[in-house]
């Protein structure tokens, strides 16, 4: 036998909670970021914070809305609904108008929205129902393959847009896919990538003397070097040829040393060279013993040489300039308090201004002055720490922390795939979100502009973030509607 549960009682009200009090919480921060002296009410539809009120209002009405959907629609449909996302992608690519460099906004009438905010929830479905499908499991590289192109092709399209920072949002997805099986190393590597990356770049001004190399080729070979020997000591199992390449290693770094009292060398072709012998010598180890293990170190290595070497092109060529500034400025290469760097300098006095109590409610000086561009949007954090100080800014990520653990939970209870392979996507995109935005707006992370969940002011980031939330609200309904 089975019982029909209302969804009253099926519905995880803790989540509601959060959600309302986040959103409360986010639209008390935009009118303290917006507001000016000329603005007496909260609901004044001529000003942000009213307008953020009308979002909010239309952003309950469309979670309710969901809710009242069968559950199963968001797995018949779900391919439907990631096709059409495609689609209006496509289409804003070629008829958005251009609006602050990017072309990623559709305009219907009086109502402006992205498309990139569909496409999350809409890939997020359809990995989900291609996950679920009938006896499948995440066993080697070749079923990762349909679930990288489907999330790659958004990620480009939106690239296309020229919005990078709501494209490196869908990269958080690879978090649900290591909790359904994907193979730890697939993040070790992207750990790596960017670690290069950063070194490389970081440290390619610094010469080796003159004309000799540069400090980050040479750094970036070395942590090749160091992956090798990690993976051969602890994965692999066989300390007595890591030994031995080290010695290895050790002679060509002496022998170099000892040359360029004679001869002008590069160390930059030294350190490759090196990396190279040590491929060769891995080479020579699966010959010999047929391990099977190293092909992998030896893939790793090579492309990891040609990663270092398209760097600089992928920093130069690709990156837009004011990308590029904005990643020197977070290293330290340069120091541009009046361009790039203005943001997150004024965003961190901000911060800083608001002590351990705050100044008060719209008593913030830097925001009320609008020193800081973009406060109630993508820096509307600031505006919590100098309005509320740093009990205010803990109080609003523990919120978020409780909200994250609850995705978790959910996700956790889920009895099909379908159901938790959404859930763990939902906590990925949200934990994303957050992560690098507050991130940002300390300057330990790049300035790439995405919105703080339910806090930053406007529809289009709303309505994502609740159609997102309130789609597993439902399908975690679903679990106690039917019971046996």
């Amino acid at each position: 036998m089975s019982r029909n549960v209302s969804i009253k009682y099926a519905l995880d009200w803790t989540t509601v909670a959060y959600f309302v009090v986040l959103v409360l919480m986010g639209w008390i921060s935009i009118y303290g970021a917006s507001y000016d002296f000329d603005q007496a009410s909260i609901i004044d539809f001529d000003h942000r914070a009213g307008k953020q009120f009308i979002w909010i209002l239309t952003a309950f009405g469309i979670g309710g809305i969901l809710l009242l959907v069968d559950y199963k629609v968001y797995s018949v449909f779900a391919y439907f609904i990631y096709a059409f996302a495609i689609m209006l992608l496509i289409v804003t690519i070629f008829v958005a108008h251009d609006i602050k460099g990017s072309r990623s906004w559709l305009v219907i009438g009086p109502i402006s929205f992205q498309p990139a905010e569909l496409a999350k929830m809409a890939t997020a479905l359809a990995l989900s129902k291609f996950m679920s499908s009938y006896n499948y499991k995440i066993k080697g590289w070749s079923d990762l393959i349909p679930l990288g192109l489907m999330i790659f092709l958004p990620f480009a399209l939106i690239i296309l847009q020229n919005e990078t920072g709501t494209a490196l949002v869908f990269i958080a997805l690879l978090l649900m896919l290591y909790r359904e099986g994907m193979n730890g190393i697939v993040l070790l590597l992207g750990f790596f990538a960017i670690l290069l990356f950063i070194v490389v770049i970081r440290f390619s001004s610094f010469p080796i003397q003159t004309d000799r190399g540069t400090l980050g080729m040479v750094l970036g070979m070395g942590i090749i070097l160091v992956v090798q020997f990690v993976y051969s000591i602890f994965i692999a199992k066989t300390s007595k040829e890591s030994t031995l390449l080290f010695y290895i290693v050790a002679g060509i770094a002496a022998v170099s040393i000892l040359l360029n009292f004679f001869f002008k060398l590069s160390y930059n072709y030294v350190a490759i060279f090196a990396v190279m012998v040590s491929c060769v010598f891995w080479f020579v180890i699966e010959l010999m013993n047929r391990f099977k293990k190293y092909w992998f170190i030896i893939l790793f290595s090579i492309g990891s040489v040609l990663f270092c070497f398209s760097a600089d092109y992928l920093f130069e060529k690709v990156l837009e300039p004011h990308q590029r500034v904005r990643i020197k400025v977070l290293l330290n290469m340069e120091e541009d308090l009046t361009g790039a760097g203005y943001n997150v300098n004024q965003s961190k006095i901000a911060i800083g201004s608001g002590g351990f109590l705050g100044k008060g409610f719209l008593n913030g000086t830097q925001t009320k002055l609008k020193y800081v561009p973009e406060q109630d949007t993508d820096f509307i954090f600031c505006t919590v720490g100098e309005e509320h100080g740093f009990w205010g800014s803990s109080l609003v990520l523990l919120i978020y922390w409780l909200f994250l653990m609850r995705l978790i939970t959910i996700a956790e209870r889920q009895r099909e795939a379908f159901n938790r392979v959404f859930a763990y996507c939902v906590a990925s995109i949200f934990f994303f979100h957050l992560t690098i935005n507050v991130g940002m707006v300390l300057g330990i992370m790049p300035v790439i502009g995405i919105p703080l969940p339910f806090f930053s002011y406007g529809g289009s980031s709303l309505w994502g973030f609740t159609i997102l939330l309130f789609i597993l609200l439902r399908l975690d309904a679903s679990r106690l509607e039917r019971m046996r």
